[in-house]
């Protein structure tokens, strides 16, 4: 199948932008490009991700689906243990329920949305 479209970049609904935006660069490494209260904008080799305010946002309530989770975010990282305590430090928490057992972690960003980090494939 030929290719019609290339992706271009994702954005998030935030309740804060900067704060987001902040946390991913810290977790991800990616350069702020863009930074105001009600949009904010991360990039790494032509990729990025932006935080778009949205008034009256409400996060989704982890594990609970009907609570209206909007998108999740798969991190590949080295070390799930050190990653983990790296991304608490930055402002993520971790939930009870963990369905990934040894082969990922859920921890929730600042914000209140859930994002996994899972071991990066070896070879």
């Amino acid at each position: 199948m030929t290719a019609t479209a290339d992706l271009a970049m994702v954005n998030l609904d935030s309740s804060d932008p900067a704060a987001h935006a902040a946390f991913y660069h810290r977790v991800l490494g990616w350069d702020v490009t863009h930074s105001q209260p009600e949009y904010a904008m991360i990039s790494k080799d032509g990729v990025s991700i932006g935080f778009g305010l949205v008034e009256d946002y409400q996060p989704p309530q982890w594990p609970d689906q009907a609570s209206g989770k909007r998108y999740h975010l798969d991190l590949y990282v080295d070390d799930l243990d050190l990653a983990e305590k790296e991304f608490v430090a930055a402002g993520a928490s971790k939930p009870e329920f963990q369905p990934g057992a040894d082969r990922w972690v859920v921890l929730v960003d600042p914000i209140g949305q859930p994002f996994c980090i899972c071991p990066r494939p070896q070879g």
